[in-house]
């Protein structure tokens, strides 16, 4: 059973999507200022992130001032090593990352891993989707599996990702939980979606595996059929989806993205940081950026963060050495 489980989630209430809360009151301010670092270039996730939850918290009135600092390098080693070894004036400092600080630890990409860092929030997520061309005959996991059955090395998932990259783990991990051996996945990486929809459509792939947000937005284009999620119930961007375990496939992922801090951060910093967060949930200012974005709320805060860390990190390490990669 693979399951990677969300610590306490945080969720806009009725009255704020309705515009019944007002936005915070300047007096309401609980940081001065944050310089977020982002361990790769502009436009990405990381990137999209950071510069999101600045937007937010500042316009929310929770924050004074924020400042951004991209620093690419080594699968996000660079900025990591760079907040390590420069700690005692980086306290008004904090790193955006996500699922790959897990898995880059472990294949030994960069040396460190999360317990080197403080750990704040994490903040939103993804969760991955398995999808498959419009006019494709397979309607459901169950239609997946019954393929893959009939012909397994005929039944390949591509993805965005390298072999031992996350899409590849998800599609690995929804098979091993429906009850076949994920080494016998086939598994097509490609390196832009236009080029893995063109497999898909091509019949290439028999169903791609992918991000959440993507998933649907390529659904609402009319050129797939999401036919299973990896959230725990359904997500309202895509209501008609079903998830994995509706389907008796037990498994949940999401690619999380969340917030560190150098190490030896002051104990009132951290709470700082993380009341400042928790707060920005419940503004208009947040939902308009994490609507913008088809972002998913979670909220897994500090000892709530650990755990689901290294929960993620035990069941990613066993997947990836059945399939050799570690």
């Amino acid at each position: 059973m693979w399951n990677f489980k969300l610590g306490r989630r945080a969720l806009i209430s009725a009255v704020a999507a309705f515009g019944l809360v007002g936005p915070v009151l300047a007096e309401d301010q609980v940081v001065d200022s944050i310089h977020f670092l982002i361990p790769g270039g502009a436009g990405g996730g990381w990137d999209g992130t950071a510069r999101g939850t600045g937007e937010a918290l500042t316009n929310a009135g929770l924050v004074g001032t924020a400042s951004y600092e991209n620093m690419s390098g080594g699968g996000g080693g660079k900025a990591i090593g760079f907040l390590i070894e420069n700690a005692d004036s980086n306290h008004g400092t904090l790193m955006v990352n996500s699922t790959p600080i897990v898995i880059r630890s472990l294949t030994g990409v960069f040396p460190h891993n999360f317990r080197d860092l403080t750990l704040v929030s994490g903040t939103i997520g993804d969760y991955a989707a398995i999808v498959v061309g419009k006019d494709s005959p397979i309607n459901s996991m169950e239609d997946l599996v019954a393929a893959f059955d009939a012909d397994p090395s005929g039944t390949a998932i591509g993805g965005g990702s390298v072999p031992g990259g996350m899409d590849h783990l998800v599609a690995a991990m929804v098979m091993e939980a429906a009850g076949k051996d994920a080494l016998g996945v086939k598994y097509i990486p490609y390196d832009a979606g236009g080029k893995a929809m063109a497999a898909l459509l091509s019949g290439e792939i028999a169903a791609l595996s992918t991000g959440f947000s993507e998933a649907v937005d390529l659904a609402n284009a009319g050129e797939v059929k999401i036919i299973g999620v990896t959230s725990e119930d359904r997500v309202d961007a895509a209501p008609d989806a079903q998830t994995m375990k509706e389907q008796g496939i037990d498994t949940t992922f999401v690619n999380w993205r969340g917030f560190f801090a150098a190490p030896g951060l002051p104990a009132d910093k951290l709470a700082a940081y993380q009341d400042a967060i928790a707060k920005m949930y419940d503004t208009p200012e947040w939902e308009e950026v994490r609507a913008r974005n088809g972002w998913v709320n979670i909220h897994n805060s500090g000892d709530d963060f650990q755990s689901f860390l290294e929960q993620q990190e035990q069941q990613i390490g066993d997947l990836m050495k059945k399939l050799g990669f570690l």
